[in-house]
């Protein structure tokens, strides 16, 4: 049952006719129940189940445990610290042998990769473990004492394939109090549920594509071939990303729990550092709030401050996956945030030199495209089959003059007929305008709420047989699984 299925949104309507049926202090145990069951419906093995379920009661008695030793004055700071790094090493134990298992087999030693029983969400919920003992640790947040709450947390079927990484303190109250049925949060649900649709069937799965052509064949392509891969990837995945993290606030919504922003609109940055903080959001924060900041942050120092980003970015690597080409993409960020920072006087004086001060247009549009290409670089190491592979591609994409492949249909024998590229085309504007006119500051779905309901009602079902029609499906294609669930 994934979040694209028809089986998802019937047990989405049962569900919500259930949670608004019952008493309000009974609510959450339909949010548990329905977790539940939908965690048990999407495992492949039972073992699955039993490894998040030990991990969720490991984590949650080293709650506890942390909690009691920072109210009792005899044990000392020492001891608590041990509790602590037990606590997280345990409950994060099946991460920690999945990413590093495949790093020692894959990328050290070249042997066959083990094979992991791996449960589902992983990646997402061992991060909300850690944050969730080390918020107890500092003294932030208080355990929740009582275990099918804190499973809720853990579990909450909306965010556990693909996150975004939730802090306990963001949703202990929404999760737990019960919220009355309004149907203007139906609407902004549907709204967002059709918005991550869209994103999903009219851009990522149809760029997909594409992008799978070229790179699982990459010893074919050269050039803009690359080129025209690559800058597609880049959009995929984040058309692929948001759409699942869209998905998931609309049904959180339809109950009336609000979801953090994972995303806001990256591509739009002017340097490698505010990428990072438009991307990614919730990984970006966690890995800045226990890993950068415990490491020094910036605090001791320029060396001390560019060693912790290194630390950190090769962190985030290793987190997206035990392999050369995930921890050198995360290195490479590093780099890029460093390199941005050593040179931004001179670039500065350059700026100035030719006349475009900080506000100019030019400028800024200059520094987001390149922004924009030196990220699309790292994308290409990130998809590619291998580092060596990935630097391969980038390679042959400068080595390679072919701008007429744009021109004499080259473009329409990767998989997509001419008129499947226009419907591409139309649909990455719609979300460059719609992200562009977002980040002026302009709330499309304030104005959605201003019109006739007539009018918004018939947008919103111009908007689904658009995508029923030109979308993924409209095409004959599967669609494809979502891109961040794999890690």
């Amino acid at each position: 049952m994934s979040y694209i299925s028809l089986s998802y949104y019937i047990f989405i309507i049962v569900l919500l006719i259930l949670y608004y049926i019952l008493p309000k202090k009974y609510r959450w145990l339909i949010l548990l129940s329905g977790s539940t069951y939908f965690y048990y419906t999407i495992i492949e093995d039972i073992m699955q189940f039993v490894i998040f379920a030990a991990s969720i009661v490991i984590s949650y008695e080293f709650g506890l445990l942390i909690y009691k030793q920072h109210h009792k004055k005899h044990i000392n700071p020492h001891t608590r610290l041990v509790t602590l790094w037990t606590g997280i090493i345990i409950s994060a134990l099946p991460l920690i042998a999945l990413k590093a298992g495949d790093f020692i087999c894959g990328s050290i030693i070249h042997k066959p990769l083990i094979s992991w029983i791996v449960p589902i969400g992983l990646s997402f919920y061992s991060m909300q473990m850690i944050a969730y003992l080390v918020d107890i640790y500092r003294g932030s947040i208080r355990p929740q004492k009582n275990i099918f709450k804190y499973t809720l947390f853990m579990s909450f079927f909306p965010i556990i394939i693909q996150g975004p990484i939730s802090r306990y303190s963001q949703l202990e109250n929404q999760l737990i109090e019960g919220h009355a049925y309004d149907i203007k949060n139906i609407i902004k649900g549907i709204q967002l549920v059709i918005w991550g649709f869209f994103l999903k069937m009219m851009i990522a799965d149809k760029a997909a594509v594409i992008v799978n052509t070229v790179f699982d064949n990459y010893q074919s392509y050269s050039g803009f071939y690359i080129l025209a891969a690559a800058v597609l990837y880049s959009i995929q995945l984040y058309a692929d990303f948001m759409s699942c993290v869209t998905i998931s606030q609309g049904i959180a919504q339809m109950f009336g729990i609000n979801i953090i922003d994972n995303f806001c609109h990256p591509y739009f940055s002017f340097s490698v550092k505010e990428f990072w903080r438009r991307w990614h959001i919730s990984l970006s924060s966690w890995l800045k709030d226990y890993v950068y900041i415990p490491l020094g942050g910036n605090r001791k120092g320029k060396i001390s401050k560019y060693c912790n980003l290194f630390i950190t970015f090769a962190v985030s690597g290793l987190w997206h996956g035990g392999r050369w080409k995930f921890l050198f993409w995360g290195i490479l960020h590093a780099m890029y945030q460093i390199m941005g920072e050593l040179t931004y006087s001179l670039r500065n004086k350059c700026f100035e030199k030719i006349q475009m001060p900080k506000d100019c247009n030019a400028r800024k549009i200059i520094e987001t495209v390149f922004t924009f290409f030196f990220v699309m670089i790292a994308w290409i190491i990130f998809r590619a089959e291998s580092l060596k592979t990935g630097i391969r591609m980038i390679t042959n994409m400068f080595n390679t003059f072919n701008p007429w492949i744009f021109f004499d249909n080259s473009l329409f024998r990767l998989g997509l007929g001419q008129k499947e590229w226009e419907v591409l085309f139309v649909s990455i504007a719609i979300l460059g305008t719609v992200s562009f006119i977002q980040d002026k500051g302009i709330k499309i779905r304030e104005w959605f709420a201003d019109q006739h309901l007539i009018v918004r009602w018939t947008i919103y079902l111009c908007a689904i047989w658009s995508i029923w029609i030109f979308g993924t499906y409209g095409f004959g294609f599967n669609a494809q699984d979502f891109i961040y669930g794999g890690f």
